[in-house]
């Protein structure tokens, strides 16, 4: 490695096999669609659409699906040289139903056990993830062993050297609930969240950046009030706090008090699957050209209105000059 990265990311790999119908149940669809897909994997390739050098730290299964994935990455101009095989299990494959405006059910195939929860700490680049610009770690790579310590080694191996990106990723299925919520039910699982809460409390000591939904807020502070989640987010460690609010927009603090609260960008929604990926990887763009807190949250907020415009995920992340067009028109 001559130059260090704009962005690694590390955590959820795998293949997207999408309905190409839409307002269809799963189970009468006829045809579908194959594309890359992972959340981290999505913010890399959003950032790399946007021009960022990009990298991800994950596993496949040694299997065509796993041939595919580094295939897509390479054509997506993302660096794969950190996505190893695991013989044991196969690649993870995530099907949805779609029903706009604002129902897109998920359906993760990731058993007995995903690949890229296999991540390992021994096997870490610790001089490559302490000299990326940005570095971005998700809450699903918090779930299981080996991955949370790898996860946190990680961050301790970054010590903060620049922007650290906690994405808070909230799927309460893969912290022991069932159906999307927890055994003793709720819309996200109380239990699951008292579960996760000390491991997301742990990486966000090591974080410069939270980035997530009230939902998501809400398991790494216990609270669902936007401006108390961000504010309770600084008192645990983070220099800057992001809330999307879904339909009332995207709420940003600063440590150094900045805010911005920036309204969401209208568009007729596709697939709503992805847009926080395209609002992701708008975000690392936007820390990496030191832009102020609102025009970045405009920015970021306007490549996921794109994305949500779009049927796929990786395949629908914009370009700088389509975010920028995009804007101009509204």
């Amino acid at each position: 490695m001559t130059q260090p990265y704009d962005l690694i990311t590390m955590g959820r790999i795998g293949v997207d096999i999408y309905p190409l119908q839409t307002g269809v149940p799963l189970a009468q669809v006829e045809t579908f669609g194959k594309f890359l897909g992972g959340s981290a994997t999505n913010v890399a390739v959003a950032a790399a659409r946007l021009g960022r050098r990009s990298a991800v730290i994950s596993r496949t299964g040694r299997d065509p699906f796993g041939d595919y994935v580094h295939q897509a990455l390479r054509d997506f101009g993302v660096d794969d040289r950190w996505v190893t095989s695991v013989d044991a299990y196969p690649t993870p494959v995530t099907f949805c139903e779609i029903f706009p405006p604002d129902d897109f059910p998920l359906y993760f195939y990731r058993r007995p056990k995903a690949p890229d929860l296999v991540i390992r700490p021994e096997e870490l680049d610790r001089d490559a993830l302490a000299a990326a610009r940005i570095f971005w770690i998700t809450g699903t790579g918090l779930c299981e062993e080996p991955s949370r310590s790898a996860t946190l080694a990680a961050l301790e191996a970054r010590a903060k050297a620049g922007p650290t990106v906690f994405d808070l990723d909230w799927r309460p299925m893969f912290w022991g609930g069932e159906g999307g919520a927890s055994g003793d039910g709720g819309a996200t699982g109380a239990a699951a969240m008292a579960t996760a809460r000390p491991y997301y409390e742990a990486a966000l000591r090591h974080a410069t950046v939270a980035v997530g939904n009230v939902d998501e807020a809400e398991v790494a502070t216990g609270l669902r009030d936007p401006k108390a989640c961000a504010h309770a987010l600084l008192e645990k460690g983070v220099e800057l706090a992001v809330i999307k609010q879904g339909p009332k927009g995207v709420l940003a603090v600063h440590r150094d008090g900045r805010t911005a609260e920036v309204p969401p960008t209208p568009v007729e929604v596709v697939n709503g699957l992805g847009a926080g990926d395209a609002f992701g990887g708008a975000l690392c763009h936007g820390l990496l050209a030191g832009w102020a807190l609102e025009p970045m949250m405009r920015y970021a907020n306007a490549a996921g209105a794109i994305v949500a415009s779009r049927l796929a995920c990786s395949s629908a992340m914009p370009t700088a000059g389509e975010v920028d067009a995009f804007l101009a028109d509204r």
